[in-house]
Parts: C-alpha cells; structure tokens; sequence
C-alpha cells in the first residue's frame, strides 16, 4: 500500500500536462487534498462536467487509487482573461 510514491502537486501537474494543452496550469495541495486551476483551449465549448472529464481523463488511474480530493477551476483562455483580480 506504501509502495507508491507520495502524491505532490507537481506530480498532478505533469500527468495534466502531458495529455492536456494548457495556458495556466497551477496545482496546490498537502498531499492529501489539491486545487487545480487548469486554463486551456481544449475546453472551448464544453460544460463543467465534460471539463473534468478531460481532467479525470489525463490522470487515468491516479484519480482512483492515489488523489483523493481534487478541487479544480477549468476555463477557456477567454474565460480566463475576463475574470476580475490583480492586473
């Protein structure tokens, strides 16, 4: 059961980015708990659920046997650039 490496947020990052073409890619966590926000073109036209579907997609098993709680903001570069925060 402790075979597995420990789970880190650059981890998370890369297994994103290596399936998923993405504009910002921003992973927190403490190991046991992580927020993702995740900006990229690939999900132009798609809902929430369909989103996280790509996300759950490009990490594969982990989502099952190693992240247990994975909060994430999926949006357009569009949605992105208009929302309101620090310039």
């Amino acid at each position: 059961m402790h075979a597995s490496p420990a789970v880190n947020p650059e981890s998370i990052r890369d297994s994103i980015a290596a399936s998923l073409a993405c504009d910002v890619l921003e992973v927190r966590g403490d190991g046991h708990h992580f927020e993702a926000m995740i900006v990229s073109p690939a999900f132009e036209g798609k809902s929430r659920v369909a989103r996280h579907q790509l996300v759950y997609a490009a990490l594969g098993d982990r989502m099952r046997e190693e992240i247990h709680a994975l909060s994430m903001s999926t949006l357009t570069p569009a949605e992105f650039a208009a929302r309101p925060g620090p310039t």
